[in-house]
């Protein structure tokens, strides 16, 4: 039997915390095979972005055929996309290839505050990415900046924007709760018949970076290995709260440090 695959179509972390580094180290920690498709270079560590070179768009075309005919992609995964170019390349080769089990992490803004994608990109994604994804992953301010609205404050209003998200085109949406103060972190999951609520207790640490790429990642890895929606975000919580509980024992950089993918391992 051959092993499951998962693909992530992101932009490269040269520190190695969060993007392709970070989709690639979920897939290999939950038992699946990783393969990428790189739609940026960034210069950073856990302080700042000092540099981003987005790949030619007709390059992120050519590496997304060259999986595809010849991987059995089980699931995708996509983070960053950093230009409304690349966004459109992406939607088409998608579609050329029929790709059905689609996890959005719409990443605008890295950990450290630097912005990830153009602010003229934003309609793009929206136009013509959102409506092939299974299910996109906005954090709270992700998820205000999609809309064009206010924050969500409670579980209500995060509930009104993940319909209002799913209104334009996706299959689900998990917005997640973690910007909120408070002893838990709530992410709600909302598709076309059922709301599900997912909570972890808080926990107090400065190293938390890439946790949004992890948890997309590792929800692509769950529908790679062939679990239904519910069960793979389940599964994906579980795993990063258990990775940001154990980040603090890498000490990992002076700024916002990694999460650790590896926990059950090292």
């Amino acid at each position: 039997m051959s092993a499951p695959v998962a693909l992530t179509i992101a932009g490269s972390d040269s520190s190695g915390g969060a993007g392709i580094q970070a989709d690639l180290k979920s897939f290999a920690a939950l038992g699946v095979y990783g393969a990428s498709v790189i739609t940026a270079l960034t210069a950073q560590n856990t302080k700042s972005v000092t540099g981003i070179q987005a790949v030619p768009p007709n390059f992120v075309a050519a590496q997304i055929d060259a999986v595809f005919s010849d991987l059995a992609v089980g699931a995708v995964k996509i983070g960053m996309l950093a230009s409304a170019e690349i966004i459109a390349v992406v939607a088409a080769g998608l579609e050329r290839w029929r790709a059905s089990k689609i996890v959005l992490d719409p990443v605008m803004v890295a950990t450290s505050g630097d912005r990830l994608l153009q602010p003229k990109a934003i309609d793009t994604l929206l136009r013509v990415l959102l409506p092939h994804a299974l299910i996109v992953t906005p954090n709270l301010p992700e998820a205000a900046a999609l809309l064009d609205r206010p924050t969500a404050r409670d579980e209500t209003e995060m509930r009104d924007q993940a319909e209002r998200l799913r209104a334009l085109g996706p299959k689900a949406v998990l917005i997640k709760g973690g910007h909120r103060p408070g002893p838990e972190s709530v992410d709600l999951l909302v598709d076309e018949t059922q709301m599900i609520r997912y909570a972890a207790d808080r926990i107090a640490t400065e190293n938390a970076h890439g946790t949004g790429c992890t948890l997309s990642s590792a929800i692509a890895a769950g529908l790679a290995k062939g679990r239904d929606l519910p069960d793979a975000v389940r599964e994906a919580k579980d795993y990063v709260t258990a990775a940001i509980a154990a980040a603090d024992r890498l000490q990992i950089g002076s700024g916002h440090g990694p999460v650790h993918h590896f926990h059950q391992w090292w």
